[in-house]
This record gives structure tokens, C-alpha cells and sequence, in this order.
């Protein structure tokens, strides 16, 4: 479950954070491409309050905090700006260090997602094309051979539409990592259809915000755990 502190204040967060808590859901994250506000009293009260693991969600190197459990540390390797794909990394390191949390390495991948979405702004790249499934694997095998833990497809927050199954498979033929599917998934049915074709973790967020729904929550956590 994705959380925005840009987007929503603490009590906010919380509420949905106590739903996703009792829906199964399997961990939390924290983040957003700007961040105008200071994330520690957000990490700090979802630390404090719920049983999940909360991980920060970065747009940048300064988006860190203490109270958090871990941090995707991502790089950006659909894009070719060298500055997230190594430059927020080091500036990050030894704040990470500092903080005495987990840095969990992840093979960042924007796939269009029919908008244009806040990460591609924020980071001057393009996302790759939908339907060229070679370049997609190439560039999540690459990732691994990189040593990086994670795969994040990631088609967009608000995403007009998901990553294609299709290009998820096809990644999962090729890499043999957890790959991590989010933006666009706005019904359990999709998010159903996203494991079948080999995502082992389902990012939902702004579908669960807007409705407030815990009764969807529930049947998202108990589609994909099915």
C-alpha cells in the first residue's frame, strides 16, 4: 500500500494504514516524487502504530527517515539520466548509513502508462515502450546481473493503463527476482491478472485513497494472497 505525505496529512494516512494493517497487506510505503512535507512523523506515527513494515517509496536522496524500517533503493535503469541512475545514490548513502536502515537495491523500470506521469518529470526520462517486451527483460536483466534485489515495473501513479501482463512475463521469463508491479491497478481483478503473469508484489495507492473503501482493500489483499 502506497502512501503520499504530499497528498494526504498523518491522521490520513493512518486511517487507511489501520485498514490496509487488517486487510493483509503486506507492507507500507512512504513516498512521493516531490515531497514537500518531512516524512519522520509520518514514518514515525506508522511505525508506532502498526505491525508493518514501512518502507520509504524515494522521489530523491533527501527523502529519508529514521523511523522507517527500510528504503527502495532505487535506480532508475529505463532511463539515462546519470543522476538517479548513480547520483541520488551517493548522495543518499550515507544518509542511509546513518539512519541504520535497510537499503533494498532496485531495478527502477518507467513503462508508459498512456500519461505522463510525475516521475517522468521529476526525472527528465522517458518511460519505455509498452510493447517492446525485449528491451523491457534486457533491461531487468541487466538489473539482476547488477546484483540488485528487486525489479519495480512501475507504469505510473494514476496510470491510465497498467503494465501489460505481457511485458511482465516476459521479464519473468528472464529474471529470477521478486519484480514488483504497480500504477494503474485500479480493480482486484487486474492486480489478479498482474501475479498470474509473475509480479510477486502489487503497489496500490491512489484507488484506495480515493474511495476509501476498506471492503476494496480486503478483496485486493485476498485476490493477490489467493
Amino acid at each position: 500500500m502506497l502512501l503520499d505525505p504530499d497528498r494526504h496529512s498523518i491522521a490520513d494516512c493512518m486511517h487507511v494504514a489501520h485498514q490496509a494493517e487488517e486487510a493483509g497487506v503486506d507492507a507500507l510505503l512512504l513516498g512521493s516524487s516531490l515531497l514537500t512535507n518531512d516524512l519522520n512523523p509520518f514514518a514515525k506515527a506508522l511505525k508506532d502504530e502498526t505491525s508493518l513494515p514501512v518502507i520509504v517509496f524515494p522521489g530523491d536522496s533527501m527523502h529519508l527517515s529514521q523511523h522507517a524500517d527500510a528504503i527502495l533503493y532505487l535506480s532508475l535503469i529505463s532511463g539515462r539520466n546519470a543522476n538517479f541512475l548513480i547520483g541520488e545514490q551517493v548522495k543518499a548513502a550515507p544518509l542511509i548509513h546513518r539512519c541504520g536502515i535497510e537499503a533494498i537495491s532496485t531495478g527502477y523500470m518507467l513503462i508508459d502508462g498512456g500519461t505522463a506521469t510525475s516521475v517522468e518529470v521529476m526525472s527528465g526520462t522517458a518511460p519505455l515502450p509498452r510493447d517492446k517486451l525485449d528491451i523491457a527483460w534486457a533491461h531487468a536483466l541487466a538489473a539482476e546481473y547488477l546484483g540488485m534485489k528487486f525489479i519495480y515495473l512501475e507504469a505510473g501513479s494514476g496510470a491510465k493503463i497498467p503494465v501489460p501482463e505481457e511485458l511482465i512475463g516476459a521479464v519473468r521469463k528472464h529474471v529470477t527476482i521478486p519484480i514488483i508491479v504497480g500504477g494503474g491497478i485500479t480493480t482486484p481483478e487486474l492486480a489478479v491478472a498482474k501475479v498470474n503473469a509473475g509480479a510477486d508484489f502489487i503497489v496500490t495507492g491512489n484507488v484506495i485513497e480515493q474511495q476509501n473503501s476498506f471492503s476494496l482493500m480486503n478483496r485486493f489483499a485476498d485476490a493477490v494472497h489467493g
